[in-house]
């Protein structure tokens, strides 16, 4: 049997209110108040798709061993490197082992379910074991248009493999079209879109049907045998009509999550998969379908293993962490929109040296320190002496990952003189359970939430960009644990 193994997501933190575009836009653009409603996802200015497609992956890996993947497959249309491998990045962040396959999926809203097909048909294959798939995308936008309300931010992850399946795979449907209803160059931000009505009636509502009937024909099933039916489109009464075209009752199909998050481009119906999952039972039977140049359509068939994954965030506890804010200013620094005075200490230099991050990469990317064998004391970075004094040992250390260890505020400082997208600059240093102390750049929470004790997280994020040679340097920053800032 091969199928789904584990599953995880991530959806950031902070959802804008599509009111405040309305709000502050729509003397502009009047017509956006028709999709206005609930609110769309958005980074924090130091996310992209890189740090939500770790974020997705290490929730999908909660309660597995890292060791047994033998390849990671990563999708996404907004990739932030057109040559240096991406997936590579994410590899070595979740401290991968390195003989492992990886490789980017794009130019595509269907790399998700595409990459998804391509781990399976590989897992069927014999060569490959188990292969995490993950999708993430942060779509750009101009301002006041309806795509701007449309999207969101966000990333899904799924690992399959042939042991503990959780949902076993019955077979896929691929249709390709050269059928463009955007498009985005090479060296431009913004996608070129063509009017709505013609992804709508020659897109979304021809393609779907034909890659999910085929799909049903050629595993011989009707509508009556899925239970839960996935698939992407942002125009909400299209979606009900497709699923009407399909014969599909209301209660099959599930919620495209316009209210609470947008259309995370790539990653949609893997997310969408994932909430389905979430609220899955034994014997469920799901049919999920990723549309982009045409479509692709797979069916799986949940197990008993589902009841026995471990506890993991999710889609549920993504939203159950969101904070919903109306600061449309916000939204646009974040993004890059409006070009802000930063002041001379922004002009300090950014150019990464890339001898020393391939020497210190497990450092670096995978948050990788040292353990003493001798007395057991944890240190970062990893040295050469143990930084115990009763012990003071030499190359006693062996490598110690700090990324999952729960920490706590030693101290903290918010400094309105250093540069900060979003001041002040939050920092301070956290203490490790179990031995350990990191000087850390706080992300995902507000000045007046820290205090001493309050119990962190690390998580991936981008630290520098130096714009000038188009070049990322992330490094990992501590959040609040979801909800202990409230206690």
């Amino acid at each position: 049997m091969i199928g789904i193994t584990s599953y995880g997501a991530y959806i950031p933190r902070l959802r804008l209110d599509r009111m405040s575009i309305f709000q502050a836009m729509g003397w502009f653009a009047p017509a956006i108040m028709m999709v206005a409603q609930g609110h769309r996802s958005m980074c924090n200015w130091d996310e992209d798709s890189i740090t939500m497609a770790v974020a997705a992956s290490r929730d999908c890996l909660s309660g597995r061993e890292k060791k047994d993947l033998d390849g990671l497959f990563l999708a996404s249309t907004t990739l932030p490197f057109a040559d240096r491998q991406n997936a590579g990045i994410v590899s070595t962040a979740l401290n991968l082992k390195e003989n492992i396959l990886t490789s980017d999926f794009t130019s595509s809203q269907k790399a998700g379910t595409s990459a998804l097909v391509a781990a399976l048909e590989a897992v069927r294959g014999g060569e490959f074991k188990n292969i995490l798939v993950t999708a993430a995308d942060r779509r750009e936008t101009k301002t006041a248009y309806f795509y701007e309300m449309w999207f969101g931010d966000g990333a899904a992850s799924v690992a399959v493999g042939d042991k503990d399946v959780i949902a076993e795979f019955k077979g896929s449907y691929s249709v390709s079209y050269d059928f463009v209803d955007h498009h985005r160059g090479a060296l431009k931000k913004y996608d070129y879109v063509w009017e709505e009505r013609w992804v709508r009636d020659e897109g979304y509502s021809k393609i779907i049907p034909e890659a999910v009937n085929g799909l049903m024909k050629k595993l011989g099933i009707t509508i009556d045998q899925v239970d839960k039916l996935v698939f992407p489109c942002f125009f909400k009464a299209e979606h009900s009509n497709i699923a009407k075209k399909l014969n599909a009752s209301p209660d099959k199909v599930v919620n495209t999550m316009h209210e609470t998050c947008g259309d995370t481009g790539a990653a949609h119906s893997m997310l969408m998969l994932v909430s389905a999952l979430e609220n899955a039972k034994p014997k469920d039977r799901i049919l999920v379908a990723g549309f982009g140049q045409g479509c692709d359509a797979l069916y799986f068939e949940v197990t008993e293993n589902i009841t026995k994954l471990a506890k993991r965030n999710g889609v549920k506890g993504s939203d159950k962490n969101k904070k919903v804010i109306d600061n449309y200013m916000k939204w646009l620094k974040f993004r890059d929109i409006i070009q802000t005075e930063m002041g001379i200490r922004a002009e300090a230099p950014t150019q990464t040296a890339m001898t020393a991050l391939w020497r210190k990469r497990k450092m670096l990317l995978g948050m990788v320190g040292g353990k003493c064998e001798k007395c057991g004391t944890a240190q970062f970075p990893k040295m050469d002496i143990c930084v115990n004094p009763s012990c003071g040992a030499v190359k006693s250390q062996v490598e110690y990952e700090f990324a999952g260890v729960p920490a706590k505020v030693k101290t903290f400082t918010g400094d309105l003189l250093a540069v900060s997208v979003d001041p002040p600059h939050k920092y301070g240093m956290v203490q490790f359970e179990g031995g350990g102390r990191f000087m850390a750049d706080f992300t995902d929470c507000d000045f007046d939430e820290l205090k001493v004790g309050l119990p962190v997280q690390l998580v991936f994020r981008k630290r520098v960009e130096d714009k000038e040679r188009g070049f990322i340097n992330y490094f990992w920053k501590a959040m609040p644990v979801p909800g202990a800032a409230e206690e």
